[in-house]
């Protein structure tokens, strides 16, 4: 067996066990008891509703090296309720995807550049799917310095986990952190084993105890259009819909692309754009960020 695949199975075992901890049995019409140590499933119930032996299931769960067909997947995944995000990072951790994953790699074509230079009037940038930022605008710039005027590959999981929240721009964090570790989470699912993802993980978890209790959780999601909420020392609260574009030549590589969600925004946005070197940070703040 190789690491990589041990290490697919190891993970395959803890999400099925957090998937299963979080479904009650009244929640599938089964009586709840008066002897139970914690509020899910039991394993016998899980491999009862679907349709597989107690031994099995038992056996996946722990990571042993068994083969699993596409329907007995299939039956666990609506025993445990799993969204199609879910769904498909459980196939891809058995090692039977639902979906093509190409490879991630970095490199942009110089056109993507053009491209972003031409927004104008709208923050933009590329990041893969590690939330490496590969390229952005001047209006990214303006709004966020501290990773537009740093290096190509800044990452944003780092920089947002790892930034005081004296220095974080961000405000509504307790919506938008969980959705990024679980978005990321779902492309960690087809790199088990790969150092760039392993090292950041463990880097991540080291440094930062939200982040480690985040990823512990075994969450999963895709990038969705929403509202992020931002602050500018300059120019007060900027609320944003985030929304994202597959750059094709780049597998694994989207654009984000920010738009200003009421007019206060727009009319804050358009004044950076105006004094772009505007500090983001209260400059007679100390710290050091």
């Amino acid at each position: 067996m190789t690491v990589t695949t041990h290490q697919r199975r190891t993970e395959l075992a803890a999400f099925l066990r957090s998937r299963r901890g979080r479904i009650t049995p009244a929640d599938v019409g089964m009586p709840g008891g008066t002897r139970r140590r914690t509020p899910g499933l039991r394993r016998e119930e899980v491999a009862q509703l679907a349709g597989v032996g107690i031994t099995w299931y038992t056996w996946l769960e722990q990571g042993r090296p068994i083969n699993v067909s596409v329907q007995v997947l299939e039956a666990i995944a609506r025993t445990l309720r799993l969204d199609q995000a879910e769904y498909e990072h459980l196939f891809r951790l058995a090692g039977i995807p639902s979906v093509t994953v190409p490879a991630a790699h970095d490199r942009l074509e110089p056109e993507v550049q053009t491209v972003l230079d031409t927004i104008r009037d709208l923050p933009a940038a590329v990041m893969n799917s590690r939330y490496d930022v590969l390229a952005w605008n001047a209006v990214y710039a303006a709004m966020w310095p501290r990773i537009g005027q740093g290096k190509r590959g800044t990452n944003l999981l780092w920089s947002m986990f790892l930034t005081p929240g004296c220095c974080s721009t961000f405000v509504n964090c307790e919506q938008e952190l969980p959705q990024m570790v679980a978005t990321f989470r779902t492309s960690f699912g087809g790199h088990l084993g790969e150092p760039a993802w392993s090292e950041l993980v463990q880097r991540l978890s080291a440094a930062s105890p939200a982040f480690e209790k985040m990823w512990a959780a075994h969450d999963v999601a895709v990038p969705t259009t929403r509202v992020k909420v931002f602050r500018h020392a300059a120019v007060g609260v900027v609320r944003m819909s985030v929304v994202s574009f597959a750059v094709m030549a780049t597998p694994e590589t989207r654009m984000a692309v920010y738009t200003p969600a009421d007019v206060e925004s727009r009319e804050r946005l358009d004044w950076l754009i105006e004094h772009p070197d505007a500090p983001a940070i209260d400059p007679s703040h100390t710290h050091a960020c």
